[in-house]
């Protein structure tokens, strides 16, 4: 029946979007220019690859902008899911690459502004990015992506906004289901050739599962000035806090279908019979982020130097379900991680171009270097017969990560070819320096090295038409979170990198001027794939398995049709498979956290000047394995109807915004996202039912 329903989803998409590419006098569908993959300003339909532009629109809409997961539902081949759980944040996947993740994002690489979102190692938080000034998210997939080095199956950049015009203030408050409530007030302007942009936010919600409540506070400041009319300098600080915020853990199959909002019980619990394993440890994280950027361009006619720093802290506490009863050797460590880390980092490259060959030649040569240091501790989770508090110090140590990268990238264009090469040499050193050593010395160190190769071609078969191919390799090493703990006890220093061999084609179509159309083929080959080895409480360890294959298509179709309708089609098959199987675990079994198929399809509408508008959206996706094996019940399919209506007024120089939001439509209980290969099957995460969203903005232009 979910099979059936996720097939008249994607047939009624296709069905509201063809009369869209018939209708000869709709809106004509303007060209995106992107920066992500080539590094400089550049056409999104002549680039040869995968990439899509969410552009600020669809990021602000009728939504709250707490979590990426939403605006992300758009881009086909991405997968980006709501925990529901805002201790472990978003679960972001590209082609399956990042599905595994205990906690936020890993295989995908984050960017803001230029500067890194992500770690050293490939971890990082979509947390920290700021969705209320955010301008547009680029979204980069397959072999363009390991340009970026390591752990880049995929590369997501968000720009926020340049302050610029007459100075404007805005308040912005939205509220739903759930106690979800949220204020945001920001400034903007541009005095004295200086653009400045101001942000403060605060988001509460009671949770929709036992035990998740949480407030997240986030700030953000950015300045834009011209030193000389041939240069530019950025300046962002960002920051995000979040105290105590509750993580509810998965649960079994049975407790999911008994009641989806409930933890599971722990049943070992004499003291308090019924009580969840949430609530017996209290688990919880608290976070508390900062970071400072700073970019500098320079240009030379059309040759161009750029510079990128940056620095930050970052301290997080976390309570984990351990107790004195568990038993495995990762135990050792205790269930209560505490850690301070500070980290910087600096990117430079040299943009050159020249005539050759009739055609243009761009050639950046640059080197990128990223460090973070950690003192790290672990304690026990209790003092005696109580639990979820910090307890024995059983672990401290200083882990310090560094990445140093050289690369090259050039493009030639001429006539109807496009012709890409790149190479990046990748390299990662991981030192542990052990102070508790009652349970033996876990000092040591391990380096990791790579090198990316890259080749694209594309053609121009027309002016409404581009073929293109191009291929990679890969470079995926462990990060330190997988490095942490391994089965045994202690380090985990004989993890491998994954390597993997990237190829896709694709075709970019103009239907007339007022519909596109992006289609591409992939396929990925990885050897030593990361997989979860153990994973119990919160605490994962992984190891290195056997060779994977994932195969797909990746569909989008943009349309615009008389009236004020547009429609978005975005649609990804993926077979994710062992292709050597390895223990219990048979060659041709599907990577767990990897749907076959997800869609999203969109019908909206909007009066003329845009006064008014509403929106029908469907979101649908195959069912995923929680585990290598496949043995285990698989979180079902699901297909969910989205509503949504917005309006906008001026007057005088206020400018006013209302929206009004309902999710999943028809009230479907289903599993959101799930904790691959947890020990004690407590893989699933549900996600809501019916639920809704207001919210209204106010801005006054001085």
């Amino acid at each position: 029946m979910k099979q059936n329903y996720f097939r008249l989803n994607a047939i009624a998409s296709l069905f509201a979007i063809v009369p869209c590419a018939m209708a000869a006098d709709a809106p004509a569908l303007m060209d995106v220019v992107v920066v992500t993959g080539s590094r400089v300003e550049h056409s999104s339909f002549d680039f040869p690859a995968a990439i899509d532009v969410v552009d600020a629109v669809r990021i602000s809409d009728a939504q709250m902008r707490v979590n990426a997961s939403e605006p992300l539902a758009a881009v086909p081949g991405l997968v980006a899911q709501n925990r529901q759980n805002y201790a472990q944040d978003l679960q972001i996947s590209s082609r399956g690459f990042g599905a595994r993740s205990a906690f936020g994002v890993r295989g995908v690489l984050l960017i803001a502004d230029g500067i890194p979102a992500s770690m050293p190692d490939g971890q990082g938080q979509a947390a920290t990015f700021n969705l209320d000034m955010a301008e547009r998210i680029e979204v980069l997939r397959g072999p363009f992506s390991a340009i970026y080095g390591n752990h880049s199956g995929g590369v997501i950049q968000l720009f926020t906004r340049d302050g610029q015009g007459r100075p404007t203030l805005e308040v912005n408050a939205a509220g739903g289901s759930d106690g979800a409530r949220k204020l945001d007030v920001n400034a903007q302007g541009k005095s004295a050739g200086i653009g400045y942009v101001l942000d403060a936010s605060r988001f509460d919600t009671d949770g929709y599962r036992d035990h998740s409540a949480a407030r997240r506070d986030q700030a953000f400041a950015k300045l834009t000035l011209e030193p000389s009319a041939t240069s530019r300098l950025t300046l962002v600080a960002n920051s995000l806090r979040q105290d105590d915020t509750q993580d509810p853990l998965g649960v079994q199959w049975a407790s999911f279908q008994k009641d989806p909002r409930a933890g599971e019980i722990d049943t070992t619990d004499t003291q308090t019979p019924k009580r969840t394993f949430a609530e017996r440890y209290n688990t919880r994280k608290s976070i508390d982020h900062t970071q400072l950027g700073l970019a500098y361009e320079q240009r030379f006619g059309e040759q161009r130097l750029r510079l990128t720093t940056y620095g930050g802290k970052r301290q997080v506490i976390q309570y984990q379900s351990f107790s004195k009863g568990f038993q495995s050797p990762a135990s050792h460590s205790g269930g209560v991680v505490d850690f301070d880390r500070d980290f910087y980092g600096a990117d430079i490259n040299w943009l050159c171009v020249q005539a050759l060959a009739g055609g243009k030649l761009s050639t950046t040569v640059g080197i990128d270097y990223g460090r973070s240091s950690d003192a790290r501790q672990g304690f026990e989770n209790f003092i005696g017969t109580q639990f979820g508090v910090k307890g024995k110090l059983r672990r401290d140590e200083q882990d310090s990560v560094s990445s140093l990268d050289p690369y090259a990238q050039a493009e030639w264009q001429g006539g109807s070819w496009v012709l890409s090469a790149g190479l990046r040499h990748s390299r990662m050193k991981v030192d542990v320096e052990d102070r508790f050593l009652s349970n033996g010395n876990d000092s040591g160190a391990v380096s990791y090295r790579h090198t990316t190769p890259l080749l694209g071609v594309l053609y121009k078969v027309s002016p409404l038409l581009n073929v293109y191919a191009s291929a990679a390799r890969g470079f995926e090493a462990p990060t330190l979170n997988e490095l942490f703990y391994s089965s045994m006890g202690g380090f985990n220093f004989r993890l491998d990198p994954a390597k993997s061999t990237h190829v896709e084609a694709g075709a970019k179509a103009m239907l007339a001027n007022n519909a596109r159309i992006n289609a591409a083929l992939f396929q990925v080959r990885t050897s030593d794939e990361l997989v979860v080895d153990t994973s119990a409480g919160g605490r994962t360890s992984y190891r290195n398995a056997s060779k994977t294959l994932r195969q797909g298509a990746e569909l989008s179709l943009d349309a615009s049709w008389r009236g004020g309708f547009r429609t978005r089609l975005a649609l990804t098959a993926l077979r994710a498979v062992y292709d050597q199987g390895f223990g219990n675990v048979l060659a041709g079994s599907r990577l767990p956290g990897v749907p076959r198929a997800n869609l999203y399809g969109e019908l909206a509408w909007n009066a003329t000047g845009e006064r008014f508008g509403a929106a029908l959206e469907t979101i649908a996706s195959s069912k995923i394995y929680a585990e290598d094996a496949n043995t285990e019940i698989p979180a079902p399919g699901y297909g969910l109807l989205n509503a949504r209506v917005q309006a906008r007024q001026e007057v005088g120089n206020w400018r006013l915004k209302q929206f009004a939001r309902v999710n999943n439509l028809l009230d479907r209980d289903y599993v959101g996202s799930v904790i691959v290969g947890d020990a004690s099957k407590r893989f699933y995460e549900a996600a809501p039912g019916r639920n809704w969203l207001v919210g209204a903005s106010a801005q006054y232009a001085f």
